[in-house]
């Protein structure tokens, strides 16, 4: 188990608060825990937005709940499920040091007014932020078997970026992109929550979301068929845009580095369903010219650890350039001059020499300009989004 310092020190890199790290890293043994066990592993196929923040994109919003869609409808079994939660936490505080009282879980099953049958469990824990009995840190899961799998899942590894991750890594079971996709798309047009609305145009963003789109549209026209609803348009989601904005910063602020306007992701919104809709095509915009000799670095790539830059500071550009939001770059020349630099930050790449290389545009001029990683003493993630002129390659896995 880390200790206290490990996640106080992530949360000042990213301005968040401890509790939200330290279950960032909590879930992260839980979910080695859940795809340790033999009954389980290849039944429970992990979801929603914390697998997107968890097995897709380091830079993702922070999630609280696990989602799961259950392969074996008798897994919603009070008995089922309190024998397997409770070896999995066993395995969790075998493994990892971390107390998660298996006497303390809670485990319901139940049926909703339409008859169908679901559970929820909730995990307490005390460790590493020391909770005291009165106020232990809880995760939700929330199982469901009432749901279609359109697309054969994945194993992803998990993103656990803290120094105790296993020497094999850990792995779940999950939707693919296709799937995790359109989910979210018909969860927008079921509960129009503002995280809804984050991941939708988040995704729609991102450049595997182009080479997906026939698979993210027929995959959401069998998902909403199998809830006997209609694929969702934009007219289905305008008369909720004041309740959306008006729960848009309780809902999301603790769960980002910096909260994006809620303007910004709702204007988008006409322009992300003519894309699904075969409508409007996205040009694709070219990556930034590399020199001879240089290979990108992708999002799944580590950085050897460089002791001149604070940490996490590249996690908060990919954040950044996630977002579509300007970098303030605190950047030192190597005539020792300091400076800070408003950037649109775009892609990562290693010099035939061995650098690391920040490639991004001023935002006063436009010029393209390199950066060397080992030279950059700081960023701030701004709230001022840019239209890119080039692709963003600093979010792409690689993978």
């Amino acid at each position: 188990m880390i200790d206290q310092s490990e996640i106080l020190e992530a949360a000042n890199e990213t301005g968040l608060n401890p509790y939200v790290i330290e279950k960032d890293y909590v879930i992260g043994w839980v979910l080695a825990g859940i795809y340790d066990h033999p009954d389980i592993r290849d039944a429970w196929v992990f979801k929603g937005g914390t697998c997107l923040k968890k097995c897709f994109f380091e830079t993702y919003r922070f999630s609280e709940d696990l989602d799961f869609t259950l392969r074996d409808p008798a897994h919603l079994d009070e008995q089922f499920l309190s024998r397997v939660l409770a070896a999995v936490v066993e395995w969790v505080y075998q493994n990892s040091g971390i107390n998660v009282p298996a006497e303390e879980l809670r485990v319901e099953v139940y049926t909703n007014r339409a008859g169908i049958t679901g559970g929820q469990a909730r995990v307490y824990f005390r460790n590493p932020l020391q909770h005291t009995r009165n106020s232990p840190g809880r995760i939700k899961v929330d199982l469901t078997a009432h749901e279609v799998l359109v697309r054969e899942p994945v194993r992803r590894e998990v993103i656990h970026p803290y120094s105790d991750r296993p020497t094999d890594g850990i792995h779940a079971l999950t939707y693919d992109f296709p799937e995790v996709f359109a989910e979210k798309t018909r969860a927008l047009a079921e509960r129009t929550r503002p995280r809804d609305l984050y991941d939708i145009i988040n995704l729609y963003r991102r450049p595997e979301a182009q080479a997906a789109r026939e698979d993210i549209r027929a995959t959401l026209t069998e998902k909403c068929a199998f809830k006997n609803i209609s694929v969702p348009r934009l007219d289905d989601l305008l008369p909720f845009r004041e309740d959306v904005a008006a729960t848009w910063v309780q809902m999301l602020d603790h769960q980002l580095p910096q909260l994006l306007s809620f303007e910004t992701f709702w204007e988008e919104l006409p322009n992300f369903f003519r894309w699904l809709e075969v409508k409007l095509e996205i040009q694709a915009t070219a990556p930034v010219r590399a020199r001879v000799g240089e290979v990108p670095i992708y999002a799944s790539q580590s950085l050897p650890r460089m002791p001149s830059i604070p940490v996490n500071t590249m996690g908060r550009i990919r954040f950044a350039a996630a977002n579509r939001l300007l970098v303030d770059l605190d950047y030192e020349t190597l005539q020792g001059r300091r400076s800070s630099r408003l950037i649109e930050p775009y892609s990562l790449r290693r010099s035939s020499e061995g650098n690391v290389l920040l490639y991004g545009t001023r935002d006063d001029n436009g010029q393209v300009r390199a950066y060397r990683v080992d030279r950059i003493r700081g960023a701030t993630v701004t709230d001022r989004t840019f239209i890119p002129r080039y692709m963003i390659e600093l979010t792409m896995s690689g993978r």
